[in-house]
């Protein structure tokens, strides 16, 4: 099914100021000749990558100095003997605009030192927006994105993200992440669009277009980078970059699809999974890296390590004897660039493996062409450095109005006993609960810094929810005890004193910000301070508006029994306050759907698309059960649907199918209604999902108005992997669902054109 993308209007037109897109010949011709003209030293400094504390300056005992400046000697060593042909990150805070310039002009003049001027392209972490830049708009996490079920939005995120990171001089972005967000334990699965593949390709693929728009060479477009290719997001424990097992076929089914997709819209580098797959590391892989990524997929752009990744061939999983080896397996296998990141014995080891044999020179260059093309793709050897003026939108209140509406769109609405939302503004109201006044919980981590914990003083002119709901209300209306922190009770006695004088409780539970490592967790479980606050304020008899702000779905079951109405805030970003006060006193109307499954119990983690055995049956209550399914999301109108029609009942490879279902707003307000459309395969030789997503679209409509909505079905959106790791659509009866409406089809051919290929 094909979804239009809508391209963001900017107050000045980005599309006026594009900048043409260069010839892919003339590219070509530059490359080969720049190429033929290089040493191998060159050659291999272009594969090497450096973070930024490398070539920065430190103190005694290599702590970064105040103010930060570039160490001339350290950048000398970099560029001019190591040739080195990125650097990334930061050192450890987020930059002015006026330091990111200062760090590219002399970054960049260094490599117009270099024999043959070579610029460097040089990345950063902008996940959710210029997220390292001060005063950068920072937009809900892609979990959050996800939930808004409107690719246009996350169109919205990756243009106006490019925009910023090109205004902090910056070409290079390591976002979307492609990864499918299946395990609740996994500590990044805020970074991912959830536990679906067609919703993670869809708006990835929108994302990665919003980055790089037409040309990716133009001053307000970036180099997106798909990532982390691949089967990163599910680890067999839960915990961060641990082993994972997947079958080929699985991978195939569920993994794959978001990075096809995103070949398919241009993507130009990608990042590689730091862990590994059945035994076999991904960076060693030259199945996944080459057979797959390359031959099948058809990626022609970088592939860059995860850091250190290489290393860990030897450190981690023990598959490389030494360290050179490392380098020799990973590069055979298909990597271009090192993210080594500290020092240049990637470099090193290098050259002596292609002066030895064991690494041919065509696999070197075969990378640094790849390197140098997506360069002169960004117009870096003409604009190695932006110009000021391009930029005067750079954290505009036009760009926070679009990261306060993909936030007002994202929050989803679970529960809403007797219409206990929207709140009066009237009403007094207590609010408690260990998110309610930080930022940290509303940005999550990759926010200024690696793991967020600075968002109260970086973010500290925006809005915790409980700043928003003042602001909304009236501090008057507003009492304010934490109750509990993170995990221990604070002052609980008094939040429940406090309640008995208010008419509502917005109780604020969840999580602190985190990510990869650090964030991994031995207990889905919420920690139990936060359940025994939600248990004494219900002994209070005030009704408790139960308010979820974090990464992942930790389990509230015991909380959400005592809530009159429960709201997922996930990550929203810096005016994701804001937003939730909206919605919470009724001026702006929740439209967000779970992009994954909320568990009932931490040991039942089963997502929608489930075999049939895992339902349950009469004599098993332990069957799918979660506590709130993929898709679920109330607004504060009602929906109804009705007629649905196929514009024939069999499905031939010939023709497509046309399936519409009529969706009205029977309610008293307008709202927006995302409407998703299922598909059940009855009877397969690999045993069906119970339903997959394979549509869906975002409508608006006023009380009493009626819309009628249409999806296209080709029998390849039916497809799935059988067990020869082919794709294939088989014939029989698949049942179709959009909300309350189902109808049967046929599909009559035993497989689409070129399935004997196994391509994706």
């Amino acid at each position: 099914m094909k979804i239009r993308i809508t391209a963001l209007v900017l107050g000045i037109s980005l599309n006026a100021l594009a900048q043409q897109a260069p010839n892919k010949a003339a590219i070509d011709a530059k490359v080969n000749k720049l190429l033929a003209g290089m040493t191998l030293e060159e050659k291999v400094g272009q594969m090497t990558q450096v973070t930024l504390d490398a070539v920065i300056t430190t103190d005694d005992k290599k702590v970064t100095t105040e103010p930060h400046t570039i160490s001339d000697a350290k950048l000398r060593e970099a560029i001019l003997k190591y040739h080195v042909g990125s650097i990334l990150n930061t050192s450890g805070r987020p930059y002015s605009r006026e330091e990111w310039h200062t760090f590219i002009s002399t970054i960049q003049n260094m490599a117009a030192k270099d024999r043959l001027k070579i610029p460097v392209i040089y990345g950063i972490d902008a996940i959710h927006g210029m997220n390292y830049t001060i005063g950068g708009t920072l937009f809900p996490q892609e979990i959050a994105l996800a939930a808004t079920f409107n690719p246009d939005l996350a169109y919205k995120t990756g243009e106006i993200t490019a925009y910023e990171t090109r205004a902090s001089y910056i070409p290079w972005n390591f976002s979307p992440v492609l990864d499918l967000g299946k395990s609740p334990l996994w500590p990044r699965i805020y970074e991912t669009f959830g536990e679906d593949p067609f919703v993670a390709k869809t708006m990835g693929a929108a994302m990665i277009n919003g980055y790089q728009g037409t040309n990716v060479g133009d001053r307000y477009r970036v180099a997106a980078c798909m990532k982390h290719y691949l089967g990163y997001s599910y680890p067999l424990s839960g915990k961060d970059r641990t082993p994972a097992w997947i079958p080929d076929r699985y991978m195939r089914e569920y993994f794959l699809p978001s990075f096809r997709d995103a070949v398919k819209a241009g993507a130009r580098t990608v990042m590689i999974n730091s862990a590994e797959i059945n035994g076999v590391p991904v960076h060693s892989s030259k199945y996944l890296l080459t057979d797959v990524l390359r031959k099948e997929l058809g990626f022609t752009g970088i592939a860059v390590t995860d850091w250190q990744d290489i290393k860990y061939l030897h450190d981690r999983h023990h598959i490389a004897a030494t360290q050179k080896e490392a380098v020799q397996i990973a590069v055979n296998a298909g990597i271009d660039m090192s993210m080594v990141p500290y020092d240049y014995t990637f470099y090193t080891y290098l050259i002596q493996l292609v002066k030895e044999g064991a690494v041919p020179m065509s696999r070197i260059n075969e990378s640094v062409k790849r390197i140098l093309t997506v360069k002169y793709e960004l117009d870096l050897f003409e604009h190695p450095v932006g110009n000021t003026a391009d930029y005067p939108k750079f954290g505009s209140d036009e760009f926070k109005q679009a990261s306060l509406q993909a936030a007002r769109e994202a929050i989803t609405l679970l529960k809403n006993n007797n219409q206990t939302l929207p709140l009066k503004k009237g009403m007094k109201v207590l609010v408690t609960g260990p998110t309610a006044n930080t930022m940290r919980s509303l940005n999550g981590g990759w926010s200024y810094t690696w793991q967020g914990e600075k968002n109260d003083e970086y973010a500290a002119g925006k809005n915790t929810i409980l700043e928003a709901i003042q602001r909304k209300i009236g501090k008057d209306n507003v009492v304010y005890e934490a109750g509990s922190t993170y995990d221990a009770l604070q002052n609980a006695d008094d939040a429940a004193k406090a309640a008995k004088n208010c008419d509502a409780i917005v109780l604020c539970l969840g999580e602190l910000s985190y990510t990869e490592n650090p964030g991994n967790i031995d207990d889905l479980n919420l920690p139990q301070a936060q359940l025994q606050l939600a248990q004494d304020l219900a002994k209070t008899g005030k009704p408790i508006i139960l308010v979820l702000a974090e990464g992942r779905p930790r389990i509230v079951t015991d909380a959400d029994k005592l809530s009159s109405a429960t709201v997922m805030t996930y990550l929203s970003g810096n005016e994701g306050g804001d937003a939730l006060a909206d919605v919470l006193f009724g001026d702006a109307n929740p439209s967000g759907k779970l992009p994954i499954t909320y568990p009932r119990y931490a040991n039942a983690l089963v997502n929608y698309y489930r075999k049939a055995t895992e339902n349950g049956n009469s004599d098993d209550t332990h069957g799918y059960n979660p506590l709130y399914e993929f898709g679920h999301g109330l607004s504060y109108t009602t929906f109804s649907y009705g007629g649905l029609k196929i514009s024939k009942p069999t499905l031939t490879d010939a023709q497509a199918l046309t399936i519409s279902v009529n969706v009205k707003n029977t309610g008293g307000g307008e709202g927006k209604e995302a409407v998703l459309l299922y598909i059940s395969d009855s009877y397969a030789s690999i045993t069906p999902d119970t339903k997959r997503l394979r549509g869906f679209s975002k409508i608006n409509l006023k009380p009493g108005e009626s819309r009628l909505v249409s999806f296209t079905i080709k029998a390849s959106d039916l497809a799935f992997v059988n067990d020869q790791s082919k794709l294939v659509t088989e014939p029989g009866e698949f049942k179709i669902q959009i909300g309350d409406q189902v109808k049967t089809f046929n599909y009559t051919n035993a497989a689409f054109k070129n399935t004997s290929t196994g391509k994706l």
